[in-house]
């Protein structure tokens, strides 16, 4: 798997700001006005730069990773020649770049980045696309893992609705990190803006096409995803690249419960239901969210224990040990889903639905509660309870080896029955460590477990929504 990492925030590009200071009388616009208009060039390399284009690697990229090579071509005198580095390379741990163009072009003539590539060996390119300008990269499109081989190829990204491109900086840009370990070189040329007549049947996605369902709470901000445009090309084949939001434009069926802006962001502000659309060019885009906003939230007590008495896993009190993953996903199975995704006012929150088992997991490093005395959580269930629900607590500790298997691992775990549970509330619970039976060891602990499965062939779940905030132990 390949170790890289795109931060397009860390390099700042100035460009020039303009500002027009107008006095007097306030006058209508004639109809002879004429707005300015940018250049419709098509070319970005062609055996060059064309149009004053720049070069501008990422953070963390090898810096010298491009260069222009007169020796291998597809056509013409030169061709864009970029090596990917080794795994532990000190120049970089990947080769990654845009090439903007910080003048603008109006490329809403056209429906297609386009250009011929070939590598050394037959490989995958994480990210490749254009919009990306280190700035707001509005109109950003992403081309993920394209094959690439030994053989020149032609390959065509479309442009998700180029009537929206009118004034486009970024031409170009690219991120690939060392396949298997090892760097190789691959090579671009005859990079083009075209408009080719055969992109068709666009089939745009939100969610990854997917009509998804979540609960929340006033205040809560959700980020739309899995947003896709795919299309048919000449060749036959469906391309599906990963677009900026502002192609879209999202619809709230209730806005008194949900709010969506430009860039995916929605916002709930009441209780009730909202479904969030979108199209894209005038096409219904597939997939959708609904918002089932349950008011106002009520946090969990706030902890008020010393910092010096406790070890803290989760929570905005304290300062937390290292967490590798609040669900790991353990297929096949596992069927919760969440973690911890639910930002509310400042508050962070676990949220987890589907639930039979998941486990938050510590393990670099682990941590030592042979000192502690209690274990701390508080949770919230979000359905009603059953006579036969239950939560089962479980913690794991990895050993002297400190790591999982080994034969040295030891866990004990708590029941707790409906009669102690409750709906809709927080349920704060203050477990002896001596009550987790089997836990024998307590100087590598690595996980918590949350288990409403009931173990059987049908592993069948009795909770299936709650939420978990403020887990540590203290003494």
């Amino acid at each position: 798997m390949k170790n890289m990492r795109t931060n397009t925030k860390t390099l700042a590009i100035l460009f020039g700001i303009m500002s027009t200071f107008i006095v007097g009388c306030q006058r209508n616009l004639s109809d002879e006005v004429e707005f300015a208009k940018y250049p419709n060039t098509p070319g970005v390399f062609i055996d060059g730069f064309v149009g004053g284009l720049q070069y501008f690697p990422f953070a963390g990229s090898k810096l010298n990773a491009f260069t222009v090579d007169t020796e291998t071509r597809y056509a013409g005198t030169a061709s864009m020649r970029i090596d990917v580095p080794n795994v532990g390379d000190a120049s970089g741990a990947y080769a990654g770049a845009i090439f903007p163009d910080a003048g603008g072009r109006d490329l809403s003539d056209f429906d297609a980045l386009t250009f011929w590539a070939k590598a050394t060996q037959a490989g995958t390119i994480n990210e490749i696309g254009f919009g990306n300008d280190f700035g707001e990269n509005k109109y950003m499109v992403t081309l993920a893992n394209m094959r690439i081989n030994t053989t020149w190829t032609k390959y065509t990204i479309p442009i998700p609705d180029p009537f929206l491109l009118t004034f486009e900086k970024g031409m170009f840009w690219y991120a690939e990190g060392p396949e298997g370990g090892n760097g190789y070189t691959f090579w671009i040329d005859e990079l083009k803006f075209e408009k080719l007549g055969t992109v068709a049947q666009p089939r745009p996605a939100i969610q990854n096409g997917e009509d998804q369902v979540v609960s929340s709470f006033i205040g809560v901000n959700t980020t739309l995803t899995g947003l896709t445009q795919t299309f048919n090309l000449a060749s036959g084949q469906n391309q599906t690249v990963t677009v900026a939001p502002s192609y879209f434009t999202f619809t709230s069926s209730n806005v008194d419960v949900a709010r969506v802006n430009e860039k995916g962001v929605v916002s709930v502000v009441g209780a009730g239901t909202a479904k969030i659309t979108a199209l894209l060019g005038g096409v219904r885009a597939k997939g959708s969210l609904t918002i089932q906003s349950l008011g106002q939230f009520t946090p969990a007590p706030v902890p008020n224990r010393p910092a010096a008495n406790v070890i803290s896993v989760f929570s905005n009190a304290y300062t937390n040990v290292p967490v590798d993953f609040y669900n790991g996903f353990f297929a096949p199975f596992q069927t919760t889903l969440g973690g911890a995704d639910l930002n509310i006012n400042g508050d962070n929150i676990i949220q987890y639905t589907n639930l039979n088992f998941v486990a938050t997991e510590f393990k670099n490093p682990t941590i030592n509660v042979s000192q502690m005395t209690h274990f701390h959580v508080d949770i919230q269930i979000r359905e009603t309870i059953d006579p036969a629900d239950f939560i089962t607590i479980e913690l794991g500790d990895f050993g002297p080896n400190g790591a999982f298997g080994g034969g040295d691992d030891k866990s004990g775990n708590v029941k707790f029955l409906s009669a102690s549970l409750s709906s809709n509330q927080w349920i704060s619970l203050d477990i002896p460590l001596a009550n987790f039976t089997g836990l024998t060891n307590r100087s590598n602990l690595a996980q918590i477990f949350f288990i409403s499965a009931d173990g059987t062939s049908n592993n069948t779940p009795t909770i299936s929504t709650i939420l978990v905030d403020n887990m540590y132990f203290y003494k």
